[in-house]
């Protein structure tokens, strides 16, 4: 008896250390949790999809990551709580909201702070993108920054030609509810009217608003170009999805498996990045196909009108940093 019982403690020690191996393994992060806010449809959810499969394929199985699109998990800020946490362990969030927790790793929402793509992409190789990145990391306790996707550059709709900075006095503008949005309209004499999204098109339709302004792709998906007859590439505001890790789960991997997975998100994010590019090419020539107008504009007097208010005391970030970026030469 006394043997059997032995054998019997035996077997559930075994079935106890299998089970806390396997409780183990998922609470260091064997099953990844990637959330984010985007629909299904858009390059970035295809991006993490891509970057699961390669996690999974290169690791043999020993990391699979499930995606979690269009807020299942929460907005930004609840997601962004969860990477703190260690619930969540990879989001996308803008560098807009990114800033709350370091305010210079902001300053790529601002109007003008950009010259164009090849400058974006030159800036997030460089040594300055490193040293913001760094310090969200240390703002946020371990937050890191693994790979960052362009999302576009923001224009200017209206039912008239916007060519010069005169063309915006007076101009009732809807953006977003954020300093860094209001400050283009603000600089030019223009009136920013914060509004959620989801009012966008009936206030245009029903001219509570002028003007709006929005990346190419959210102004052909959202149909706005069916409620303003003009397109001014004004590319005011350069916009970028920063991916985050946390750092409770970096911290748990093994350098190879951690290098496996930065790597897999990191050209996934490339290649997200590469069909937004794309995609605003073509779509100039779709909306001309539709009738509207696409203007093209000279930047540099807008820019120089909003530039005194990005070397302002006041702003997030010391004017240094600005200049650096400035500086900053732009990808071949």
């Amino acid at each position: 008896m006394k043997l059997r019982w032995k054998s019997a403690t035996a077997l559930l020690g075994t079935a106890l250390f299998a089970a806390t191996l396997a409780f183990t393994a998922t609470a260091f992060g064997k099953d990844l949790r990637f959330a984010h806010v985007y629909e299904m449809k858009t390059p970035y959810h295809e991006a993490a999809l891509m970057a699961a499969e390669e996690l999974e394929e290169k690791t043999a199985g020993r990391y699979t990551m499930k995606v979690f699109p269009a807020s299942s998990l929460g907005k930004e800020e609840a997601i962004s709580e969860a990477i703190s946490l260690g619930t969540i362990d990879i989001i996308y969030i803008d560098c807009g909201f990114a800033s709350r927790s370091f305010g210079p790793i902001g300053i790529s929402e601002y109007p003008f702070t950009m010259r164009g793509y090849k400058h974006w992409k030159a800036y997030t190789e460089s040594e300055l993108f490193a040293e913001l990145t760094e310090g969200y990391k240390e703002a946020t306790g371990g937050a890191t920054v693994a790979a960052v996707t362009y999302y576009g550059a923001r224009q200017v709709t209206a039912n008239k030609p916007i060519l010069t900075p005169e063309d915006m006095k007076g101009l009732k503008i809807r953006v977003p509810n954020a300093a860094s949005y209001a400050l283009f309209p603000q600089a030019l004499g223009a009136s920013p009217t914060p509004m959620a999204f989801s009012g966008v098109y009936r206030a245009l339709q029903q001219n509570v608003v002028d003007a709006q302004e929005n990346p190419l792709l959210t102004i052909q998906s959202e149909k706005l170009y069916e409620v303003q007859s003009d397109i001014n590439l004004t590319a005011h505001i350069t916009n970028s999805l920063i991916t985050v890790v946390s750092g409770s789960t970096l911290e748990k991997m093994d350098a190879a498996d951690r290098k496996i997975l930065i790597d897999a998100l990191k050209s996934s994010a490339r290649w997200a990045s590469d069909q937004i590019v794309q995609a605003e090419t073509d779509l100039v020539a779709w909306f001309r196909n539709k009738g509207i107008a696409v203007n093209e504009v000279d930047r540099a007097p807008f820019a120089a009108a909003v530039k005194p208010y990005l070397l302002a005391e006041d702003m997030r970030w010391p004017p240094e940093i600005f200049e650096r970026l400035q500086a900053i030469p732009d990808a071949p």
